[in-house]
């Protein structure tokens, strides 16, 4: 069995490259990535020529500016890094099945019998440097036998030219007020500078190895053990600033004086504690095409063809128990052009007959050109179908009747419908948690919710149409007028119903309630209106007479 090898990869400037290549123009320009941080906006993200101009991470935005007047900055994207991070990965897939993403600018690859495929680990870190140079990417690498220790060479190593080997990136990593006092001090394991050099380091000082991760880790600071800095600066305090003075000492006392966690990641960094590595899921991706060895442009053609993949697409779905929601229809044509549409449907199914009409429909919208030689069909949408259960053939035959009868009709005119429309502009009501009138009900999209059951009675009709409230010149008492002028035209009250009264919650404040309880009436006027009138009897608004509904 091969000897188990960790690449770890970090991206020490990815949220400010990835802007770069955005923004081509941001190029050899100093260039900082900004965020929030309790009242204070910090540099989250550095470009090489801003870091030359002396700036730092975590440094106030106002100091930096301060430094540089021609700084550039733009506001952190925490999703688009994620993002771009994602992409990395499927990147790196190249080089091993078995990659991991550590959030936020870091991979971690387990290369354990992969790297002879690349001509060995110094080819393939090559390979890998190569390929991030060609990306616009600054990236800093380590190789070992385990995630720690590459984790620690990857930046506790020099990979940039001006530090010499396993020198510890102690600039960077020290507290403040140690870096404060560095100029003082002679040696960084007293608290000083790194020692500099002017030669490269080679792709060796990168690759620990096979079985000497305890000789690797033992030269670099404490700091690379990923420990917190508040413990770091304890030890340090103590004189213990190398790995190798933690690894002579006693474990039990360590443990006792500075947690279980410090021996923990001992155990982990040099080999005498697992931590395995837990590749990301990759996502699951329904799609079938079919290539024609002549072009087609006949809409029955086409429609052929799509009823032919979609059998196959569905027999994909039902075996991960999974209906398709939306579909995407690309159609490759000759000229190099690819014509693409896409259906929604009511509910995820997997079923052909209900799937392929809302298909049919999109297919007078592609437009054939000089022909169609590849189509591709993809459940870019796709949801878990319900748990089925064994029945006798009487009750799944009863089941699937009222289904039918109570259910598949309208979804599927659902289907049709938001083909047209889309599936947002269709909505339905469901009750709500209240009595006041505006407010017994909410709107839900249809695509994602099921008819409503069992509505709650009023205790007299509501009116077929509701608007808010309009204000009704009549005389302000509590009985309805016999006379009242509603938008610009007199009525004449010929019949009146109610009251029924209606109040606000008491723990809500509603602007259009403030005028206290209600008195509603079901009123029909000589134009033969059948209005829904209400008298406000006020409270920290005057009372009054107003309209609201009507009646069919």
């Amino acid at each position: 069995m091969p000897h188990r090898r960790i690449l770890s990869l970090w991206f020490p400037r990815l949220g400010a490259q990835r802007l770069i290549r955005a923004e081509p123009h941001l190029l050899g320009l100093p260039l900082a990535v900004v965020r929030d941080e309790g009242q204070a906006q910090v540099l989250s993200s550095l470009s090489s020529d801003a870091s030359k101009l002396g700036l730092h991470l975590r440094q106030p935005l106002r100091d930096a500016y301060a430094m540089c007047g021609e700084l550039i900055t733009r506001p952190q994207n925490e999703r688009q890094e994620a993002v771009f991070l994602g992409v990395l990965h499927r990147w790196a897939g190249k080089f091993s099945p078995w990659v991991a993403a550590a959030p936020p600018d870091a991979l971690v690859i387990d290369l354990t019998g992969c790297a002879h495929l690349f001509g060995g680990e110094e080819q393939l870190a090559e390979q890998v440097a190569q390929d991030c140079a060609d990306l616009g990417l600054s990236v800093r690498l380590g190789i070992a036998d385990t995630l720690g220790a590459a984790w620690a060479l990857a930046r506790f190593t020099a990979q940039d030219g001006g530090v010499s080997h396993r020198s510890g990136d102690a600039i960077d990593q020290e507290a403040r007020a140690t870096r404060s006092r560095a100029g003082k001090r002679r040696h960084w394991t007293r608290g000083g500078a790194a020692p500099r050099n002017g030669t490269a380091p080679s792709l060796q000082d990168r690759i620990a190895p096979v079985g000497k991760t305890w000789q690797v880790m033992s030269p670099l600071p404490v700091a690379a053990l990923r420990i917190d800095p508040q413990l770091v600066d304890q030890l340090n305090r103590l004189g213990l600033r190398r790995v190798g003075d933690l690894i002579g000492q006693p474990r039990a006392g360590l443990a006792r004086r500075f947690g279980r966690g410090l021996v923990d990641k001992m155990d982990q960094a040099i080999g005498s504690a697992p931590e395995p590595i837990s590749p990301a899921k990759p996502p699951e991706r329904f799609s079938v095409r079919l290539s024609f060895p002549e072009p087609i442009g006949l809409e029955e053609d086409v429609a052929a063809g799509l009823a032919r993949m979609l059998d196959q697409l569905c027999t994909k779905l039902k075996a991960k128990g999974r209906g398709a929601r939306t579909l995407r229809i690309e159609a490759h044509r000759c000229d190099g052009q690819m014509e693409w549409q896409q259906v929604s449907a009511a509910v995820a199914s997997c079923d052909t007959h209900r799937l392929m009409p809302l298909l049919r429909m999109k297919l007078s919208e592609i437009e054939a050109g000089p022909g169609i030689d590849m189509l591709r069909l993809e459940a870019t949408g796709h949801d878990a179908m319900q748990d089925r259960r064994m029945a006798g053939h009487a009750v799944a035959a009863a089941r699937g009747k009222q289904r039918k009868d109570q259910g598949a009709a309208l979804e599927d005119l659902l289907g049709r419908i938001g083909a047209r429309i889309g599936m947002d502009a269709i909505t339905r009501k469901h009750p709500a948690s209240s009595h006041i009138p505006e407010k017994c009900a909410t709107v839900l999209a249809a695509a994602w919710s099921d008819p409503a059951q069992d509505w709650p009675e009023p205790p007299t009709p509501r009116p077929l149409l509701m608007w808010p409230a309009e204000a009704v010149t009549a005389p302000d008492t509590a009985t309805p007028p016999k006379h009242f002028h509603w938008r610009g035209r007199p009525f004449e009250t010929l019949t009146a119903k109610g009251p029924e009264r209606i109040a606000p919650e008491w723990w809500l404040d509603e602007p259009a309630w403030r005028s206290g309880p209600r008195d509603y009436w079901r009123v029909v006027t000589d134009h033969g209106d059948r209005l829904w009138l209400y008298y406000a009897h006020g409270g920290t608004m005057s009372s009054g007479w107003f309209c609201q509904g009507s009646f069919s």
